[in-house]
């Protein structure tokens, strides 16, 4: 129980390292090769979605935590992994993850009705578990029709019309809404981590997947902080920016 419980806590903490920067940083997978859709948002002209804020005092609590967490735990932690593991063992990590997920996204194309991206993710699956050694390697990013937009279950909620609800800073997670909460709760189960017996090993599994993406792009989370007036308010409307294209993709 008590490695159990050490290993709970170390994951929750390395799952910051994907989320701290959530609608600002382009995916990492997308950001060696100098471009994503995540970025575009920010250069396009489309209406700004606002979403009511109640917890404002309690959400900036948990922003200072994750901030703190991050420079103190998080960020040494990954500097360390990157000075350990090179470059390609790293991208073969990453792969290896993106490909485990797509039961994630496939499921998600399904529910949204996207039958083209549905069927172009499950074809990745497949190309890349059997000519990519498990997906260690992605010979399937050379396929522009292999490669759609990500889903997950909070934008399949936003497609049939739930409302983002308020906004929330989750302690190790970073920028949510109740909407996009709820979804990560769904997105667990579609996870095949989640059905790892003993439970432990999905929960590792998980930190690892995110000390490794952490680890491609130390120093962003800076940058964007630094450019900020109002880190909190930027970041919150950054997220919010973000999630709202990524729906209405």
């Amino acid at each position: 129980m008590k490695k159990t419980a050490i290993v709970l806590i170390l994951s929750g903490m390395f799952m910051l390292l994907t989320n701290i920067q959530a609608g600002y940083s382009a995916d990492s997978r997308a950001a060696q090769s100098g471009s994503s859709d995540d970025e575009d948002y920010m250069n396009e002209a489309e209406p700004r979605v606002t979403v009511a804020d109640p917890l404002s005092g309690l959400n900036r609590a948990v922003f200072e935590f994750n901030d703190r967490m991050y420079f103190w735990v998080l960020k040494p932690i990954a500097q360390g992994y990157k000075a350990a593991l090179p470059t390609p063992v790293r991208q073969g990590i990453q792969n290896f993850f993106h490909n485990l997920k797509s039961p994630v996204r496939i499921v998600n194309c399904f529910l949204q009705g996207k039958m083209d991206a549905a069927a172009s993710e499950m074809c990745r699956f497949v190309y890349d578990t059997s000519f990519g050694i498990l997906g260690f390697w992605d010979p399937a990013k050379d396929y522009p029709h292999l490669n759609p937009p990500e889903e997950d279950f909070g934008q399949t909620l936003g497609l049939f019309g739930v409302g983002n609800g308020i906004y929330l800073v989750l302690p190790f997670l970073g920028p949510s809404t109740l909407r996009d909460t709820a979804g990560l709760g769904g997105d667990y189960f579609l996870s095949p981590t989640t059905y790892i017996d003993p439970a432990w090993v999905g929960w590792s599994m998980n930190g690892e997947e995110s000390v490794n993406d952490l680890s491609f792009r130390i120093g962003q989370y800076e940058e964007l902080k630094d450019a900020a007036i109002e880190p909190y308010e930027s970041f919150k409307d950054g997220y919010i920016q973000y999630r709202n294209k990524k729906i209405n993709q």
